[in-house]
């Protein structure tokens, strides 16, 4: 690959790419392409883990390609199938990132102008970026020079391979990451250290504030609890170690309640917390109910975008409308949220306070903290004003 132009010598071939009998497949989409030095047309799965429809014009690609050429095609809806050295296709994305990074920002009137550019910059970027695709072999192996062993990786975001198949290669440096992080996990201070493994798909706990107002805020029983889409099952790891006797824990995500048995069963905490499917609420009541809902009312582009948006505010008004029903006697329902939305615009403290106020509830109480974050200290960042103003807080709530 060259980023100026220059073209290497020619490389040799790699052995033929996967190919599906359409007629032997209907439960996905299948990405079809053509292979124009054989004159054969080729047919594999397409994954895409934010929905995205397979792209309807593909070449091939390989060492010579360009970075201008590559990104040029992907501007016009163009997919590049690779087909040489794979750390080479590395290097492309990020010579195709960086002339993505150059398109000049559109001035916004207000902050949640700002908000709304950025998201659709982020789309426009992550539409281009993705145009660059790998394939994989039925095991998820890839047939091309220094490529990873991605085997892993791809089981735990897609499960058992069953047929040759075709990824972004941007989603499949995501699938790689997160496969690190979920063996590396994430150190947690208010677990004494221990360490929290993210699966793919469930919101990762590195921002760490929201975790340590669990921990430290006074708690109004330790017989109790309900954990609101647990998620990785980080908050109720917390409450059991607090001396919470038992902890449900709910989430509807597959995901996200494989992720929390299992970090709870490393924690040694599995005796004390049971993880269940259902959707907000367990049957009966507790004196303590907590719930970290997705901060933005705004709708997600991918499956993995839910663990922060929340269109209309449905998981945040569903906890509120559910919570008085399902608090005991004096009890507490903790809201942990930050007010980034109120700071872009999306939804004001009056507004949050209304919803309060309309599911018979009150405010007993807020704990808040500052987020340490690196994007809250990087004047670049489109969105840098309302990080800057930002604050997390832990809302005690109670019944009228």
């Amino acid at each position: 690959m060259s980023a100026n132009g220059a073209r290497p010598p020619a490389i040799p071939a790699p052995r033929a790419l996967p190919h599906l009998d359409p007629q032997s497949v209907t439960d996905f989409p299948l990405l079809t392409w053509t292979d124009p030095a054989a004159g054969t047309t080729h047919t594999a799965r397409w994954r895409s883990e934010a929905g995205n429809p397979p792209p309807k014009r593909v070449t091939i690609g390989d060492d010579r390609t360009t970075a201008d050429a590559a990104y040029r095609q992907a501007c016009e809806g163009i997919a590049l199938l690779w087909r040489g050295d794979f750390q080479n296709a590395r290097q492309l994305l990020q010579a195709m990132s960086r002339r993505a990074d150059r398109k000049p920002r559109k001035a916004a009137a207000s902050a949640l102008d700002a908000f709304n550019l950025h998201r659709q910059a982020q789309s426009q970027r992550a539409r281009t970026l993705g145009m660059l695709l790998i394939p994989l072999e039925a095991d998820y192996s890839i047939d091309l020079r220094r490529a990873p062993d991605v085997r892993d990786a791809c089981s735990e975001a897609y499960g058992a391979g069953e047929e040759p198949s075709v990824v972004s290669l941007r989603e499949l440096l995501g699938l790689i990451g997160a496969h690190e992080w979920r063996k590396k996990g994430v150190e947690i201070p208010a677990l004494d250290g221990e360490r929290i493994h993210p699966h793919y798909g469930v919101f990762s706990p590195v921002r760490g504030e929201y975790v340590d107002l669990v921990a430290k805020a006074p708690l109004p029983s330790q017989a109790l609890a309900f954990d609101i889409g647990t998620g990785t099952g980080v908050l109720a790891a917390v409450l059991a170690k607090r001396g919470v006797k038992r902890i449900v824990a709910t989430d509807q995500d597959s995901r996200a309640l494989a992720c929390a048995r299992e970090n709870l069963t490393r924690l040694g905490l599995q005796s004390q917390v049971d993880v269940i499917e259902a959707d907000l609420f367990p049957d009966g009541r507790a004196p303590l109910v907590i719930c970290n809902p997705p901060w933005l009312p705004a709708r997600p582009s991918s499956p993995i975008e839910r663990a922060v948006y929340d269109p209309d505010s449905r998981m945040l008004r569903g906890f509120l409308d559910g919570l008085a029903a399902h608090l005991e006697p004096h009890g507490e329902g903790w809201l942990i949220m930050s007010d980034f939305a109120e700071h872009l615009g999306l939804r004001s403290r009056d507004a949050l306070l209304g919803m309060v106020d309309a599911a018979g509830l009150q405010v007993a109480g807020r704990d808040d903290t500052k987020p340490k974050h690196p994007k809250a200290s990087d004047a670049s960042d489109p969105l840098y004003q309302a990080r800057v103003a930002e604050v997390t807080s832990l809302w005690r709530l109670k019944a009228k």
